[in-house]
């Protein structure tokens, strides 16, 4: 009988251990957090760590008591790291809305940087960020257009991924929405806050709307309120977004 409970304790143990792999990048090392329930993603939400090093924001975003998660984190050397299978609704994106979405966290793949949030972004670390883009989007299709900061979707709360984010280059490399100027004068009956409804942003406190739409296309203008360029720009990346979808 002593034999017979080890072998079937031993065949148990087996099963336990056998488990079907995470589904996940094969660019990253996984490092599970335990923060995380199950849902299906469409976007993909770019965050800073606000940290100084990898090692501590892999400590907080793997803690059981933290109660945040991202599916990877990407260091400033580039490497990459999964925290949570991408079929589980980590814990990044909060109080949160894109469009009609009200529950980001269930439908996004979240993406932290290494980055203090005052620092430009290391060039391993936006090569390492495209490449998993392209990986995470040949895998689950999400739309190129999808690819989103965590400002974009929470503008009262939040700043992330910086002023200092080159959304360009990610947008040249065929992630996220971008126009360059010369723009073409929107009609007279375009409004701005009509069209950051329509690009998806929450009006609902438009001077935050506002801020982060700047953040995100215009870094390089400080100025409050949509004066004409900002305005012509938004309108650009309306038709784009409608296009796209």
């Amino acid at each position: 009988m002593k034999r017979l409970a080890a072998l079937l304790s031993c065949l148990f143990l087996s099963a336990c251990v056998v488990a079907p792999p995470p589904q996940g990048s094969a660019l990253a090392v996984w490092h599970p957090s335990p923060n995380h329930e199950p849902r299906r993603a469409n976007y993909v939400i770019l965050h800073h760590t606000s940290n100084n090093s990898a090692a501590r924001a892999l400590g907080t975003l793997t803690h059981p008591l933290s109660g945040v998660s991202s599916h990877y984190l990407v260091g400033r050397d580039g490497r990459v790291w999964q925290l949570v299978d991408e079929r589980q609704r980590a814990w990044h994106a909060g109080l949160s809305r894109w469009k009609n979405q009200t529950d980001m966290n269930s439908a996004s793949i979240g993406i932290e940087l290494d980055n203090n949030g005052n620092e430009a972004f290391s060039e391993a670390q936006i090569v390492a960020l495209i490449a998993l883009l392209e990986d995470i989007r040949a895998r689950l299709g999400i739309p190129r257009a999808n690819v989103l900061g965590h400002a974009d979707i929470a503008p009262t709360r939040k700043s992330d991924p910086s002023a200092f984010f080159p959304w360009k280059r990610l947008a040249a490399a065929g992630f996220g929405l971008w126009c360059d100027p010369p723009f073409a004068a929107p009609p007279e009956t375009f409004t701005p806050l009509w069209g950051l409804a329509q690009l998806g942003y929450d009006i609902r406190t438009p001077e935050a709307a506002i801020a982060a739409f700047k953040r995100h296309f215009t870094p390089e203008d400080p100025s409050p309120g949509m004066n004409a360029a900002a305005t012509a720009h938004l309108y650009c990346l309306t038709r784009k977004s409608m296009e796209a979808h």
